[in-house]
């Protein structure tokens, strides 16, 4: 992908998959289910294969002694999908799972926004 594709991307963004003990989990059965993303999970595995094949011409424009300034702005495309990925998963835990912890109140939204807050805060971080 070009610098010019990646920057027309739409702005969407990824997350993890929470662990089995951890809030966000407690919130499906398992740590399974209809997640946020589930609706656009498509979407979403298409626009990661996409990353990944950013990533692999990385790995060939290195391997090919590409000029360094021309690596690096792949790099920059490619954290830019990256973080446009997370920013999506984000919006869709905030609608879905933060959205459903509301209705139910107490500690399960204090939970969620606490585990949104710490996301967030992990996102500004990288």
């Amino acid at each position: 992908m070009t610098t010019t594709q990646a920057r027309t991307e739409p702005d969407h963004t990824p997350g993890t998959e929470p662990q089995a003990d951890t809030p966000a989990a407690a919130g499906h059965a398992g740590g399974h289910g209809p997640h946020g993303y589930s609706a656009q999970k498509d979407a979403h595995l298409k626009r990661l294969r996409r990353i990944e094949g950013q990533i692999r011409g990385l790995q060939r424009m290195v391997d090919e002694d590409v000029y360094c300034i021309d690596v690096l702005t792949q790099v920059s495309a490619s954290t830019k999908a990256l973080q446009s990925f997370a920013l999506s998963l984000l919006e869709e835990h905030l609608r879905h799972c933060v959205a459903a912890a509301a209705e139910q109140g107490g500690a399960e939204l204090d939970a969620k926004v606490a585990e949104a807050t710490a996301a967030i805060g992990r996102l500004l971080r990288s």
